[in-house]
């Protein structure tokens, strides 16, 4: 697993989902939960009748995925499906992630793609694209470690600042994270090509991680997001 040397830059955004999920109702985390679960195991974002069994008594589905949406836990279409529950995403991405005897999913970002092994407590096997030229890139993570095709592979961090306040955060307060980070969080062949990357879009601030850097970011961000049951107190109010 990542170790403290594998820090990232000081002040980068971390923990954005997962302290999120700290600020739902109980009620919601479960549904929450019952959503990851589905797309780990279809591959797809579940319907309506897959979470039916996962509503509290008491409680209309409807109104806790609007509750997860508003707290950018999840984000929902027009018609009110799951477009994304970080860090999976319910259309297609740049980010394949083969699961360890499961369905291949996509993820939304780089980041997302590297912390879905430890959210899941299995091994994963992604598959992304260099922004700058289609170089394929390959990331195998087993049992924690990281092995990366090309061995020169990078990751570039950051937030669209047209649909985010300024900052350094990679993803600051103000808009959800779907809109001013995931897509301009990905994989490059090289720190070359991630800094010409950036040079060409002014309009992002970001930074480019190593890859033990983004491995920790990734743990840290989702790698305990399901540890936890809806009873415990870290998810919110008890309605």
């Amino acid at each position: 697993m990542p170790t403290p040397s594998d820090a990232y830059p000081p002040g980068l955004s971390v923990g954005v989902t997962s302290s999120r999920i700290a600020h739902v109702s109980r009620a919601a985390r479960t549904v929450h939960t019952a959503i990851l679960r589905a797309f780990a195991a279809t591959g797809a974002a579940p319907d309506a009748a897959m979470l039916a069994g996962a509503v509290p008594a008491g409680h209309e589905l409807g109104v806790l995925l609007r509750e997860l949406h508003d707290h950018d836990v999840v984000r929902l279409d027009d018609q009110g499906g799951i477009r994304a529950a970080y860090p999976f995403s319910g259309v297609a991405t740049a980010h394949r992630v083969a699961i360890g005897g499961g369905p291949v999913v996509y993820a939304m970002c780089a980041v997302d793609a590297l912390g879905i092994a430890a959210m899941l407590g299995r091994d994963t096997t992604i598959t992304s694209t260099d922004p700058t030229g289609g170089q394929e890139i390959e990331i195998s993570v087993l049992n924690g470690q990281t092995a990366w095709r090309p061995d020169t592979a990078v990751v570039s961090v950051g937030s669209d600042t047209t649909a985010a306040p300024a900052g350094g955060d990679c993803c600051p307060p103000g808009a959800a994270a779907v809109d001013r980070c995931c897509g301009v969080m990905n994989f490059f062949a090289t720190p070359t090509s991630a800094q010409a990357w950036l040079a060409a879009h002014p309009a992002v601030s970001g930074v480019v991680l190593t890859q033990q850097q983004s491995l920790r970011l990734g743990v840290d961000i989702f790698g305990h997001l399901l540890d936890d049951g809806p009873d415990s107190p870290t998810t919110g109010d008890p309605s």
